[in-house]
């Protein structure tokens, strides 16, 4: 099979089709006629494999296409279709390859023996860009020097194993102002860390028929539900070591919530104040915050007893899938080395990088999961997997076809990309035991 044919592999799969590329190409007025040089389709796979490994220059996306199928046009032709329908093309297209729809392992199990039928998890990571665009993303300014950054939000589905949302913002744009344009849905449980930590976001949700988890953000005011009394949560945990209470959050709009937390050992407690120490960049923090780094706190819309405080634990524990996500991104795919390009090219760049990394999770990474599981009981790491396939890209059509995958292939991957033998579970493993109708069933 020729390296052209390998290409067009990648557009077997629904939802990434030529014909649809096309359509969106038509539809986002990136392309007004069927008669002209650049095909959308062309231009938008080499553009995307090339924003792989940085930034994209137009004389390479000419001179690959030329090589392989033959249509010669010039780096400025391709210039000068970096204009804002290009921006909606690849915006719509990353669109259609996040909403395609793929078979995903335990979801109707899970809906039937508890009530979480997506876990989502939000989380942000940020990226240096030019010093020019500085007017545009913002960044972090004083007297000495000036760093422009943008941020890039995520929303992904650990059940499904697939991100249902993204955004580019600017970095003023923080996690805090993104807390209520999570979607969700009825049957959803929410993961997210103290920077998204909003009562009435929780509150919303809940409404909404969906629960959250949260670590306890420092300074949040509780209040006993039948006094109206003010809780002093460390006075609290040091006289009787742990919580379990459903309490009233938030200083002017109260809420009713769960908090529940436990002590962890004296290294844990330590290494947390030492990180804390380290982040704090000259303030430090107050001797009540490291005090409460004795405990793990939980704030949770759960209000079964029977979901314990190890349950609640172990589930928010999943948080760190996104969290590896976006490390193995800037590892492997260059995610946060941006040359100096035009704001409307970064913007391009960015989201072509999300449209393949995501293309790659969904449609490669998950379905061979699975199959090397189901045939060995091994679990591909995605850390190594990703970063096998940043340097074999080539090898991405012939890993498409999950069923009709060679032996070569295979064999690659149960060398280079599965996790090591160890005692210690690792995250997969973990992950699928949890969604396993046996976990939830010996809950009550």
């Amino acid at each position: 099979m020729s390296y052209n044919d390998d290409i067009n592999e990648l557009f077997s799969t629904e939802g990434f089709s030529r014909k649809e590329i096309t359509r969106l190409a038509f539809e986002s007025g990136f392309c007004k006629r069927k008669s002209g040089k650049i095909d959308a389709s062309d231009f938008l796979l080499h553009f995307c494999l090339h924003s792989l490994k940085g930034t994209v220059s137009y004389n390479d996306i000419a001179a690959k296409v030329e090589a392989q199928t033959g249509i010669n046009a010039s780096r400025q032709a391709y210039h000068q279709r970096m204009g804002d329908p290009c921006v909606v093309f690849f915006e719509k297209v990353l669109e259609t390859v996040i909403n395609s729809k793929y078979p995903a392992k335990n979801v109707d199990e899970l809906a039937e023996a508890r009530k979480f039928t997506r876990i989502l998890v939000q989380d942000s990571t940020i990226i240096r860009l030019p010093l020019r665009l500085f007017d545009i993303f913002s960044g972090v300014k004083n007297a000495h020097t000036s760093v422009c950054n943008a941020r890039i939000q995520g929303v992904y589905d650990l059940i499904a194993r697939k991100f249902i949302k993204f955004s580019i913002d600017s970095y003023k744009k923080n996690d805090l102002s993104v807390t209520l344009d999570m979607p969700v849905e009825p049957g959803d449980l929410v993961l997210r860390d103290r920077g998204y930590f909003n009562v009435r976001a929780m509150k919303t949700f809940k409404e909404k028929g969906a629960d959250t988890i949260n670590r306890y953000k420092h300074k949040t005011t509780l209040f006993d539900t039948e006094s109206g009394e003010e809780i002093n949560l460390l006075e609290y945990l040091k006289k009787h070591g742990s919580i379990d209470e459903i309490v009233l959050a938030g200083s002017e709009e109260k809420y009713k919530v769960r908090i529940i937390a436990k002590p962890v050992n004296e290294e844990t407690s330590n290494l947390r104040r030492m990180k804390a120490k380290k982040e704090s960049k000259g303030k430090n923090p107050s001797k009540k915050l490291l005090e409460l780094m004795s405990w793990s706190i939980f704030v949770t819309t759960i209000t079964d007893p029977e979901i314990s405080f190890e349950t609640i634990l172990l589930l928010y524990g999943f948080r760190w899938r996104i969290e590896n996500i976006f490390k193995t991104w800037k590892s492997n795919f260059s995610f946060d080395t941006i040359h100096n390009v035009s704001a409307r090219q970064l913007h391009v760049l960015l989201t072509a990088r999300l449209i393949m990394i995501t293309f790659i999770n969904h449609k490669i990474f998950n379905p061979l999961w699975k199959k090397i599981n189901k045939v060995s009981g091994k679990s591909l790491s995605m850390m190594k997997f990703m970063r096998y396939i940043q340097k074999n890209l080539d090898v991405m059509p012939r890993l498409v076809n999950i069923e009709n995958i060679s032996e070569r292939s295979m064999k690659a991957m149960f060398r280079f990309c599965t996790y090591d033998q160890r005692k210690r579970s690792n995250f997969e493993t973990t992950f699928e035991l949890v969604l396993s109708k046996e976990f939830f069933n010996a809950i009550p």
